[in-house]
């Protein structure tokens, strides 16, 4: 009989390779933070070649404009910080800039201090004294103003932390201060600018300050007259401003003003007559 060979067993199955679970990649960091390490960078090397240039170059201006240039979002940063002060934002930017030009031209960089950590108090400072030497309309002492920005701030981190305007009586809690300082403080403010009076109110629609305070003095139309009669009767004889006087001025009669002088009354008429005359002739206005 014959005998088939026998099979060979199967083989067991390789088993199957799982993949490798592959790393999760790396987060890239927000764009606001690659470029300001980029602009820290830049000014890093800036300042490398500028150390080796001699002032007044064109090579060193070239230098110095490109990291003015490049730290021009510090100086916008910085301004920021005053957008409530009511002022064009290009002008505070403008200020800045010449902050950043002098912490450029004073900076050492072998100092080991990063750039912007130098150069943030120049240009805060530069744009601090720009809105205490132009832009109060009033002077107000400086202990008071130091303590509005104090009270400015304050009222900033309250107004983020509770979702609505402070009250006097907060602001006055967070900076251990009364009240009535604040208060002073917030009116000290006010005088970054002047209102005008012809203004319109705005929100209300209620018309200029102008409009509702003022009146008319009955008595501001006679005053140009009243001038111009003292001048003219100055030009007069004596005899003659005291008939004026005694006739206009006391309200006596003709024959009043005879009795006073020891003139008939028909001689008064004729001098008060001859005045008139006088006077009008004098008189630009009526010529």
């Amino acid at each position: 009989m014959t005998v088939s060979a026998s099979t060979a067993p199967p083989q067991a199955e390789a088993p199957a390779t799982l993949p490798e679970p592959s790393a999760e990649p790396a987060a890239a960091p927000p764009p606001e933070k690659r470029r300001g390490a980029d602009t820290r960078a830049l000014t890093q090397v800036l300042f490398g070649e500028l150390k080796n240039l001699t002032p007044g170059t064109p090579e060193h201006n070239r230098v110095r404009g490109a990291l003015i240039e490049a730290n021009l979002p510090l100086v916008r940063y910085a301004a920021a910080r005053f957008r409530s002060r009511n002022e064009p934002m290009e002008d505070v930017v403008q200020v800045g800039t010449i902050g950043l030009i002098n912490a450029i031209d004073r900076f050492d960089p072998d100092r080991g201090v990063q750039f912007p950590t130098f150069a943030m108090p120049t240009v805060v400072g530069e744009i601090k004294r720009y809105f205490r030497d132009n832009v109060r309309t009033v002077h107000v002492p400086r202990r008071l103003h130091e303590l509005w920005v104090q009270v400015n701030g304050a009222t900033e981190d309250l107004t983020t932390a509770l979702g609505r305007s402070p009250s006097t009586a907060e602001i006055a809690e967070r900076l251990r201060i009364s009240e009535e300082e604040v208060l002073s403080c917030i009116e000290a403010g006010r005088s970054y600018h002047a209102t005008s009076l012809e203004a319109a109110q705005e929100g209300d629609g209620l018309p200029g300050l102008l409009d509702r305070i003022g009146y008319e003095d009955p008595a501001l139309d006679g005053v140009e007259h009243r001038d111009l009669v003292r001048h003219l009767l100055v030009q007069l004889p004596e005899r003659e401003q005291r008939i004026l006087l005694l006739r206009y001025y006391s309200n006596l009669t003709q024959s009043q003003i005879s009795a006073e002088l020891g003139v008939s009354q028909m001689h008064v008429s004729r001098l008060l007559a001859r005045s008139f005359q006088r006077l009008r002739s004098a008189n630009r206005i009526e010529a």
